[in-house]
């Protein structure tokens, strides 16, 4: 889950009308007779990024004209764009839902014998491969940067009152509990709008859920009543040590108190970094992954891929596509956008990991991270309202209420979607 909320709508239309119509190709050529690339991001806040990645290709390439637009409601237009059938050449795109129904629509093409693909760490492709709603053979999606959740915490406060950092949960508990018994606040949450319930949510479900929970509901293997309850307890357990009326403030309110001090930390992901420090530059932010559970070795890193690229199937421009491809996934550009817009490369190298996730560092490198797991939730069911109406249900079967109706809601929103995967489980076992 990234700071900007996807609230697109599923891509069932623009599938049915790409199955009616047919791909017909990408972006005409430029008028200096360079073959034109056309790059279609949905990260407005990285335009600077790109202009310079832009230049600095355009710059050093005579036969190819990289363009890119990374335009407002960028999803929007891109499904308005398919459903035209004007198609860019490549879509920077995130690691979620949306990408589940471009592929199950079959606009992606099939980039596997791309060699920059043997550079992906291992946990990022592993990722795309969980987002696939019926298996697919071939590599879909070019995995570029990637964000991490889990706690943010005031080093200097840390450092003053001599507190470590947990690895279990019950270690975790203790630290609350003794930041309590100083008359401070140990977290601040701010869940007055509805998508930051999900930070502590992911960051907890990833050590306490399989990660592809969500592909075994649709196979009939699991239920959110089962896989869930544990992810759902503890996440409630959190108010006993946030501040009072959690829902009366925003993240906007929760970044900046915590940039001034009001909570010794704040459950989070990487994204939140600059609002905070918009606040207080000189903050000395630190990080851990979210210690969910009683073991160490349990605990994984929620990260996800914040932006990948895509090459929209029967392009025909292959060549010069991956000629793009390959530069964008140069070192020096990957850094160049790094250095724009933070987070984590999903590239294997030496890469600086940013000062403020050096406490994540471990679970970074040794690729011990899943995905978040509202990337696999459709916008229409609207988790994130769902979790905070369940955290302010004080109820004595509040727990079961919640769990019954996500199992409810997963059916509506997503009937169709399993009866088709069920139905591949059927042909795919009858042909063994």
């Amino acid at each position: 889950m990234s700071k900007r909320k996807i609230t697109g709508r599923r891509v069932a239309a623009v599938g049915i009308a790409v199955g009616i119509l047919g791909l017909t190709g990408c972006s005409q050529g430029a008028a200096d007779n360079r073959i034109e690339v056309e790059l279609v991001s949905y990260k407005p806040e990285a335009v600077a990024a790109f202009e310079k990645i832009a230049a600095r290709f355009n710059e050093t390439h005579t036969d190819i004209r990289l363009k890119v637009d990374s335009p407002n409601e960028a999803m929007t237009i891109l499904k308005t764009r398919f459903i035209r059938e004007d198609y860019p050449d490549i879509v920077g795109i995130g690691g979620d839902i949306n990408y589940s129904n471009f592929l199950d629509a079959g606009l992606f093409m099939d980039i596997s014998d791309l060699p920059e693909i043997g550079q992906v760490k291992q946990s990022y492709l592993d990722m795309d491969k969980e987002l696939e709603f019926i298996p697919q053979d071939g590599i879909y999606a070019l995995p570029y940067a990637a964000n991490a959740a889990g706690v943010l915490y005031n080093r200097d406060m840390f450092e003053e009152n001599g507190w470590e950092i947990p690895n279990t949960w019950e270690e975790f508990n203790a630290l609350c509990g003794e930041i309590q018994g100083k008359g401070m606040l140990p977290l601040y949450l701010g869940y007055k709008d509805t998508w930051t319930c999900l930070a502590p949510w992911n960051a907890l479900a990833v050590g306490l859920a399989d990660s592809d929970t969500c592909s075994q509901v649709n196979k009939g293997q699991t239920t959110f009543t089962e896989a869930y309850r544990e992810v759902a307890e503890k996440t409630r357990a959190l108010l006993d040590y946030a501040e009072p009326n959690p829902y009366a403030y925003s993240y906007n309110d929760a970044c900046t108190a915590f940039a001034r001090g009001q909570s010794a930390m704040y459950p989070i992901g990487s994204y939140a970094i600059p609002q905070i420090k918009s606040v207080n530059p000189e903050m000395n932010i630190g990080s851990f992954t979210f210690p969910a559970n009683s073991n160490e070795e349990g605990n994984i890193l929620n990260s996800g891929v914040d932006l990948q690229f895509c090459v929209m199937k029967d392009c025909g421009k292959k060549e010069a596509v991956y000629e793009v491809l390959r530069f964008l996934y140069e070192d020096e550009t990957i850094q160049i956008y790094l250095d724009d817009q933070g987070g984590l490369t999903c590239k294997e190298g030496d890469f600086a990991i940013p000062a403020e996730l050096e406490g994540m560092r471990a679970h970074i490198e040794g690729d011990r991270m899943a995905d978040y797991q509202d990337h696999h939730y459709p916008s229409e069911m609207s988790v994130d309202a769902m979790i905070q109406t369940f955290l302010l249900d004080t109820g004595e079967n509040s727990v079961d209420t919640f769990l019954a109706r996500f199992d409810t809601d997963w059916e509506r929103y997503n009937r169709d979607l399993i009866r088709k995967v069920q139905q591949y489980q059927k042909e795919t076992e009858g042909a063994k």
